[in-house]
């Protein structure tokens, strides 16, 4: 078993540099597998010989995805109790209030407090609850620059582009394809917007699951033998308001949540 105590203890041996050398899009995300036992210290560069010598032998085996997403949440929630909540309002698009900094994720007010205790109306899974804290931490309040790009076009996202498919898009277009209207009222429920149609598509709206990372979905219904299909897009500022692994979990629970909500309406299709 490893003798670390965290990702975060990981983290601390680290430059902070996100270099990328290591084939991670952050140095905490190389962390997060060396804790793992997913990845080595070795394949960061900048650790010195005695170093890597002294926590040589502090990797345990792999733990599951639920578990990996509940560690990352804890280690998250130490790093909140450091961050000034209240200086990171205006970066992150949000208000601070009576010791709680609130935002809107998919419309829906999402408050932290300074111990990153989150409350909100909307079911908070630990798909939405790492990445929402991870942009409180790390949004760099850049602003929104109206031009949309592919996920696979985000840094790092060409690694992580296959899962993206399988996790999001696929699953999403489930969804569209098994029910267009509550589709439909799941985007409206959520205060989607209606926008004009991108790429021909038949239905185009943007979503807000944070405040400075829009998403828009495009879905083209299926017609005269051409299968439906559906694709996301985000603004190109999102590599800097919220790295690529971020994105890709908030996307992953956002579907979780809307599977859900399908579910419980009685389609069991899923």
């Amino acid at each position: 078993m490893s003798s670390f105590a965290n990702a975060m203890e990981v983290f601390k041996l680290l430059d902070k540099s996100n270099c990328r050398k290591c084939n991670e899009a952050t140095c905490l995300a190389f962390a997060s597998k060396v804790f793992l036992g997913e990845k080595s210290l070795h394949l960061c560069p900048s650790l010195s010989p005695e170093v890597l010598e002294k926590y040589q032998d502090k990797q345990k085996q792999k733990m599951t995805s639920e578990e990996f997403r509940d560690i990352l949440v804890a280690d998250l929630k130490k790093e909140i109790e450091t961050c000034d909540l209240e200086a990171a309002a205006s970066r992150v698009g949000g208000v601070y209030e009576k010791g709680r900094l609130t935002i809107r994720i998919l419309g829906k007010p999402f408050s932290i407090d300074a111990k990153g205790q989150m409350y909100s109306d909307i079911h908070i899974n630990p798909w939405i609850a790492g990445p929402v804290l991870q942009y409180v931490l790390y949004c760099k309040g850049i602003p929104l620059t109206g031009e949309w790009v592919p996920f696979r076009e985000l840094k790092g996202g060409r690694e992580k582009n296959g899962l993206f498919v399988q996790r999001s898009e696929k699953a999403l277009k489930k969804i569209a394809d098994t029910y267009t209207p509550l589709f439909e009222d799941l985007i409206g429920l959520f205060n989607g917007k209606e926008v004009e149609n991108h790429y021909e598509s038949d239905i185009s709206l943007v979503l807000y699951p944070l405040p400075r990372v829009p998403m828009l979905v495009c879905y083209w219904k299926p017609d005269d033998g051409m299968d439906s299909d559906l694709n996301l897009f985000f603004d190109s500022s999102a590599e800097n308001n919220a790295n690529i692994d971020i994105v890709y979990g908030l996307c992953a629970g956002i579907v979780v949540m809307f599977e859900k909500i399908t579910l419980k309406h009685g389609h069991s299709k899923f």
